[in-house]
């Protein structure tokens, strides 16, 4: 039952990283990387349908993306799109290949970014937290109901808060990659 629980808790700490990992792909760098997109929604026949399943979104080099839309007349829709989302780019068309160059990141938009991806994170290590707390509380339910011994509960609670300490240690190495990969210019 406590191999269950932790392997439980374990699973769900790693999707909080991997989740963190998704919220970082979407903080821009000064580079361009077809995730920076991935948010974004185009009105598809009434329908708002993910941009990566009406376009093609490629890097056309360091600093511009790419996207050639599958019908023509969804070029407009998707130039409002980008334009809406909160990422502060500006596309540019030539007939049917929308180009979205990345502006280089002052000083500013960088500490912006960082504050977001140190936010990320902290959201992150608080919901692994939160998996320990549940965890733990699982293990003490266990511990009431006589199912296991106090030895038990004891080697239980050290190996989720081992379980723990290495995912929170993941998420502060994600962030340091995330900080260089932002104070890079």
């Amino acid at each position: 039952m406590i191999e269950d629980i932790k392997e439980d808790a374990e699973q769900r700490m790693q999707k909080s990283v991997d989740a963190l990992g998704t919220a970082f792909n979407k903080i821009r760098t000064g580079r361009a990387h077809p995730s920076i997109l991935d948010g974004l929604t185009v009105s598809y026949y009434g329908a708002d349908t993910p941009l990566n399943q009406v376009a093609n979104v490629t890097v056309e080099d360091a600093r511009t993306l790419s996207i050639k839309p599958w019908e023509k007349q969804l070029v407009p829709e998707i130039e409002k799109a980008i334009m809406k989302s909160e990422l502060g780019l500006n596309p540019t068309t030539a007939g049917e290949v929308i180009r979205v160059p990345m502006p280089a990141l002052t000083e500013e938009t960088r500490k912006g970014f960082i504050r977001q991806a140190r936010h990320e994170a902290e959201n992150a290590r608080v919901s692994i937290r939160n998996i320990r707390r549940d965890a733990l509380g699982d293990v003490k339910d266990l511990l009431k109901e006589k199912e296991i011994s106090e030895d038990d509960d004891h080697r239980a609670q050290e190996s989720i808060q081992k379980i723990t300490d290495k995912y929170i240690a993941e998420v502060d190495h994600a962030l340091a990659t995330k900080e260089k990969d932002l104070m890079e210019i």
